[in-house]
């Protein structure tokens, strides 16, 4: 039977902490007997590790895979508690501790490939034996590490992707025109994002919906077994959206709709930063062509940064374009879709 009776970590209830913050807390040891030369320590650990697998060779003809690692220590700090006369007599003892997470560290961080997470550990040992031991895990929210280099991004932003179809069972032809408009393109996790979009319908068939969806990408550098650095780019979705815009042919429907940023979330960053991994992120809008297998897609690259304040505003417009093309205007019908989504609402112009 261990001498320990119960190890237990009382941390304070913050969901999120924040890179460059403290922590307090106490590590209490409840005892069944008297503990001879204790060893007593709290830790506080922040890593990243990723994996994944690529060919080896794709000019072969037979299918062999190697094993791409790389792994970052973003903190490391332990509390040794002095134990006065070399012994701890039975019952409950309690030892206060004090942490600060460095300013430039990334947020926790969780993919099918790799994750970044921070913990709390507390150990009981005695002549090299370990007795008893506590983790608790910590959510981190990280800050941007040079704001001033996103300051030219918070100008409104419209994007518009056209995709050209041709229908051979009749002999017709169109197109379809999504735009996507920003007031901003920087946004605090946990934020709302406000976007409003103008769906073009140029063909005879209807457009029944639009997917909406903040896409995460990931550069992820790892070695192989041999040293040779490889780099893999890992996408997934941060949050999703479905719309039913039933835009009839020739006709243009505009939606405005909100999208919320989780928190914690990784900022947008370099591997210069992050070591292993670098971040960016875009806002995606897709719509499948009637009656086709192809879709319109546009994506709207957005920035996520730990803080808000310091940023200048400009009020130029930036737009960029895949094809030109104008989106239809004419009388303004209000058509209610608040049904299918509570922040989104939607007007329809007709040619």
């Amino acid at each position: 039977m261990s001498t320990v009776r119960a190890i237990n970590l009382v941390l304070p209830e913050t969901e999120v902490h924040l890179a460059g913050s403290s922590i307090d807390g106490q590590l209490v040891l409840d005892l069944r007997s008297t503990l001879v030369d204790p060893v007593v320590k709290v830790e506080l650990v922040g890593r990243g590790f990723l994996r994944w697998l690529e060919e080896y060779n794709p000019e072969w003809d037979y299918d062999k895979s190697m094993a791409c690692t790389n792994q970052a220590v973003y903190v490391f700090k332990a509390k040794n508690f002095h134990v006065e006369g070399g012994w701890l007599d039975s019952g409950v003892h309690t030892f206060d501790f004090h942490f600060s997470f460095p300013p430039h560290i990334p947020s926790t961080f969780t993919s099918k490939i790799g994750y970044i997470s921070y913990f709390v550990q507390g150990t009981c040992c005695t002549r090299q034996i370990l007795l008893a031991k506590e983790e608790r895990c910590l959510m981190l929210q990280g800050t941007a590490g040079d704001h001033r280099r996103h300051m030219k991004d918070k100008a409104p932003l419209v994007v518009e992707a056209r995709k050209d179809v041709v229908y051979f069972c009749c002999f017709n032809h169109g197109s379809v025109i999504l735009r996507i408009s920003l007031e901003k393109s920087v946004f605090c996790p946990g934020e709302t994002i406000a976007f409003m979009t103008d769906v073009a319908n140029r063909t005879c068939k209807y457009v029944r919906k639009v997917v909406f969806a903040v896409h995460c990408i990931v550069l992820c550098s790892g070695f192989s077994s041999r040293g040779e650095q490889h780099s893999l780019e890992d996408r997934s979705e941060v949050t999703r959206l479905e719309l039913q815009t039933d835009t009839a042919p020739s006709e243009a429907t505009r939606v405005t709709s909100t999208l919320v940023l989780p928190k914690p979330m990784p900022v947008t960053s370099t591997l210069t930063e992050n070591k292993i991994m670098a971040f960016r992120y875009e806002l995606v809008g897709t719509s499948d062509l009637p009656c086709t297998t192809s879709s319109v897609v546009g994506r709207v690259p957005i920035i996520v940064a730990a803080t808000s304040e310091g940023f200048s505003v400009e009020q130029n417009t930036v737009t960029l374009q895949e094809n030109e093309g104008d989106i239809a205007k004419g009388v303004s019908l209000q058509k209610d879709i608040s049904e299918l989504d509570p922040g989104a609402t939607a007007s329809r112009s007709t040619e």
